[in-house]
Parts: structure tokens; C-alpha cells; sequence
């Protein structure tokens, strides 16, 4: 398995991961990403464009994504179908 570069927060920085996509998408990534910050919970990050900091710890974790009912667009706008 080869490795591939993915390109990270807005496009400026990249990051060299396994071609494996679960590596670096979906809840595998979601598991290494929580567990990256709770290694480093004591550092600060800048937030607001650079102009604010504040401490890893302090960011709150991500909500679930609902379960969606309804139906989907697809195309441009032109055809749907239900989920």
C-alpha cells in the first residue's frame, strides 16, 4: 500500500497518510482526530482568522449528524428521490 498526500486546513498545509481512505475519512479519522486532541489538551490554537486563541480542551466535541427523512435533490435541482 502506497501513501498519498491529502491536503489539510484550507488547502494551505498537507499531510501524507496510507491509500487507504479510512485512514483519513470517516470514523476511523473521526477516532484518531479525538484522540490527537486529547494527547495534546493543555495547547492552545488560534481561532478567528489568527486574531483569537484558546485552549484545545475548550473546543466542544462535534455533534452526531441526524438522521435525515425526506427527500434528496439531485442533479440541479431536477430530479429527488426519498431516503
Amino acid at each position: 500500500m502506497g501513501k498519498i498526500k491529502i491536503r489539510t486546513g484550507r488547502g494551505t498545509g498537507t499531510m501524507e497518510v496510507d491509500s487507504d481512505p479510512s485512514k483519513w475519512s470517516g470514523d476511523e479519522f473521526k477516532k484518531i482526530q479525538a484522540a490527537r486532541k486529547a494527547a495534546s489538551a493543555g495547547r492552545t490554537v488560534s481561532s478567528g482568522r489568527g486574531t483569537g486563541r484558546r485552549k484545545l480542551s475548550d473546543i466542544p466535541e462535534p455533534k452526531e449528524r441526524p438522521e435525515y427523512k425526506g427527500t434528496i435533490s439531485s442533479g440541479r435541482g431536477t430530479g429527488s428521490r426519498k431516503k
